[in-house]
Formats: structure tokens, C-alpha cells, sequence
């Protein structure tokens, strides 16, 4: 299927604290930083400061790690308000969450537990987690944009693929999707395909290309035959996301693409470099399908 874009992607890489003061005072040719929410939700303090200073040399990008909007008991009102807050602050020019349940309640408590949760492909749960995502896009007057997470476990009473809950779920709630093709690769693995690279493309085939609104490219820790992997984002985009982003870029065009690392950091320059890699090869490959 060849590309309709003539445009090159926006290309970004995630910022963590170590990069702050580089990402200040080296500035590069990127085109966006994306941060972890929950990271700058706090009133007053340097954060706050600190991110709005980023704001002036780049746009900002939101992911947020917490909303837990697959959770059949949402996130509380202050966590919300301090969303609200931040976005108004930095105007980002994405938000996102993840496909996940974060949140619960214990002797009536709104009570986080700790990580992104799967949920199952239910039509009860697409039905709770549709209902949540529109809630909030109208409480923020703005899209949000669903990450597909890692699988490291398989559900036997599941009503529907993955990819089928997904795109349903940007049918019935104006999402956009993240995809993130270093979590497709890890589950590939964890699930024992036969073709890694095959069960990737299929995915993606899946997928409806209007409703994908950002890529994400990282590397994790190989794991051996049998072993499970982890999304650990501890090594340079691996080969293999390399060869599915050209892959993804052919199909859903010029999408905002965004490198993640947030383990064993490289220095801001090699983290950098990942980016304009990133750029070159969307460049290739949109070139590629007009010729």
C-alpha cells in the first residue's frame, strides 16, 4: 500500500531527568519531547518551572502512565484536575495512555495498583473503557490517544482480537491510537509465534490507518526461547523495530514518531541520533512508495 504523505513525520525523543539540563542548554534538531505526566502534575516546586521552560524550546508531548482508563473504577477527581491544570499549562500537542487498568477501590478509596494491568477483550470491557475515554475527552475538549501494551499473559475468555478491540474502541470513542511497535515485537515473542515478523505485519494490517496518531520505536533486552521478554526500553531501537517502523510508515504515512529509552541512558547526543535515524528512514521509505 503506498503512502499518500508527501511530509515527513515529526520525530521526538522521551525526556527523562537525566537529559534535563542537555535538553536546555543543547538544544537540537527534533521536533518534539515527550514526558511522562504524572511526573509534572505536581503544584508549585522546580518541575513545574522546569517544563515550562522546555515548552519554549520544544513542543510537548503528554503520556501519561496512571489514568487507568480501562479500570471499571476511574481515576479520582484531583488526579484529573491536575491534568487539566498541566494541559493548560504546556498545551501539548499529544496526549496519550495506555491500553491498561490501573485503578481500584479499597474501603471506599480510589486505590492505584501500581503498573499497567491488561484487561481482557470483552465487550463489557470495551464497553467500560469507551465510555471512560469519552468522558474524558470531553472533560479535556481534546483528543486522547491508546497505547497497545506488552503481552506477557493470555487470556482464554476473550471475545475478540487485540487489534479488533482497539480499532472498536477508537469507533466508539473518537480516540486516536499509539502504536508502539516495541511492544508488538515483544509480544510476538512472548507469545511463541512462529513468525515474529509476520504476526507484526498482520498486526499492524489490522489496524485502520486513519486512527493512528503516533508511533513509538524502542529496544528491550533480548530474551532466549522460552524466556519471557520485558518492555524494558533499556537498549537502542532493535533491528527488527527498525525494519517494522519502514513497514508502519508505508502503511499509516508520516505519523509523529517518538524514541523512547528510559533504562541504562545513553547521553543526550546518542539518544538524539536515534531520532534523526528515525527521520532518515521515514524519509526513505515515504520517498520510496511516491517513486
Amino acid at each position: 500500500m503506498k503512502s499518500d504523505h508527501t511530509k515527513l513525520p515529526y520525530v521526538g525523543v522521551g525526556l527523562r531527568h537525566a537529559h534535563y539540563h542537555d535538553a536546555l542548554t543543547t538544544p537540537v534538531d527534533i521536533d518534539f519531547v515527550e514526558v511522562h505526566a504524572e511526573n509534572f502534575m505536581a503544584q508549585g516546586g522546580a518541575t513545574p518551572s522546569y517544563l515550562q521552560k522546555v515548552s519554549e524550546h520544544y513542543p510537548i508531548s503528554l503520556h501519561c502512565t496512571a489514568l487507568g482508563l480501562g479500570s471499571a473504577r476511574t481515576m479520582p477527581p484531583s488526579m484529573l484536575a491536575n491534568l487539566q491544570a498541566l494541559i493548560s499549562n504546556v498545551n501539548p500537542m499529544l496526549v496519550s495512555d495506555h491500553a491498561c487498568y490501573t485503578w481500584s477501590h479499597w474501603m471506599n478509596k480510589p486505590v492505584h495498583l501500581g503498573d499497567l494491568l491488561p484487561i481482557t477483550f470483552t465487550e463489557s470491557a470495551l464497553k467500560v473503557f469507551a465510555e471512560n475515554v469519552d468522558e474524558l475527552q470531553q472533560k479535556l475538549q481534546r483528543q486522547i490517544l491508546i497505547e497497545n501494551l506488552s503481552n506477557y499473559i493470555q487470556f482464554s475468555d476473550q471475545d475478540m482480537s487485540e487489534t479488533e478491540f482497539l480499532v472498536r474502541l477508537t469507533e466508539l470513542s473518537g480516540c486516536g491510537l499509539l502504536i508502539d511497535l516495541n511492544n508488538i515485537l515483544v509480544s510476538a515473542h512472548n507469545l511463541s509465534v512462529e513468525s515474529q515478523e509476520d504476526y507484526a505485519n498482520a498486526w499492524l494490517n489490522d489496524i485502520t490507518p486513519s486512527v493512528v496518531k503516533e508511533i513509538h520505536l524502542a529496544g528491550h533486552t533480548k530474551a532466549g526461547q522460552g524466556e519471557l521478554a520485558i518492555d524494558d526500553h533499556s537498549h537502542p531501537v532493535s533491528p527488527d523495530c527498525w525494519h517494522l517502523y519502514r513497514f508502519a510508515i508505508a502503511r499509516f504515512g508520516a505519523v509523529p514518531t517518538l524514541v523512547e529509552w528510559d533504562n541504562n541512558l545513553p547521553d543526550w547526543q546518542t539518544l538524539v541520533g536515534q531520532a534523526r535515524l528515525a527521520k532518515d528512514i521515514a524519509r526513505d521509505t515515504l520517498t520510496a512508495n511516491i517513486g
